[in-house]
């Protein structure tokens, strides 16, 4: 039975982040089952990392802005073909999944600093929410609860997504800057830099369960 529980989890969630309508139908098909009731898949832990997008951190750089993470978020840059590319790691907190509605939200800890050395200029994001219905990233500003905004735009249609009993990995999001983060960021640092729907980069994540 518990088998059965969590093979029908992981089809559901891989259906979840896919959102096609084969997916949809195999999803309300396993969770259908009376025998296997699988209304929610309550999330244990993992990780979520951005690499950034070709030419984004040279143009932060160029512009004298540096990002940071800030614990327990990590970050490591490597130098390819296209220039230099940061990679941004948080880990997974919590959060649900609604397997009959494929809604929920993956919770994070740790977050990004941006910063200019040269002026004292800063604006911090961080405890990321994703929001699987609004394909939304969202964030805190400057450690205050009660300022949330949208940060990134989260697109799966390239998504490729590899399931197994307790776990889902989802590569290939591709993650653009809202609106309203643009708009914070070149207030901030008084530049025309951001645009809304810059593609900042892709992320993968991982989900336990």
């Amino acid at each position: 039975m518990r088998i059965l529980k969590r093979v029908a989890m992981a089809a559901s969630v891989t259906a979840l982040f896919l959102g096609t309508a084969a997916g949809v139908a195999s999803a309300s098909t396993a969770s259908a089952r009376p025998q296997c009731p699988v209304p929610a898949v309550h999330l244990t832990g993992g990780q979520t990392s951005v690499t950034t997008a070709p030419g984004i951190a040279a143009a932060l750089l160029g512009h004298g802005i540096v990002p940071l993470a800030t614990l327990p978020g990590t970050e490591g840059a490597s130098i390819g073909q296209s220039g230099v590319a940061v990679t941004f790691s948080f880990p997974v907190t919590g959060g649900s999944v609604n397997l009959k509605q494929l809604t929920g939200t993956i919770g994070h800890s740790g977050g990004i600093l941006f910063i200019a050395p040269a002026t004292g200029k800063k604006i911090a994001v961080s405890d990321f929410v994703i929001n699987l219905k609004q394909k939304v990233l969202t964030a805190i500003v400057n450690g205050n609860p009660k300022e949330r905004v949208p940060l990134l735009s989260l697109s799966l249609a390239g998504a490729k997504v590899v399931a197994s009993r307790h776990a889902v990995r989802v590569s290939g999001i591709v993650a653009r800057l809202t609106a309203t983060a643009a708009s914070a960021l070149d207030a901030t640092f008084g530049t025309s830099l951001f645009t809304p729907g810059l593609e900042l980069g892709t992320a993968s994540t991982l989900v336990r369960f």
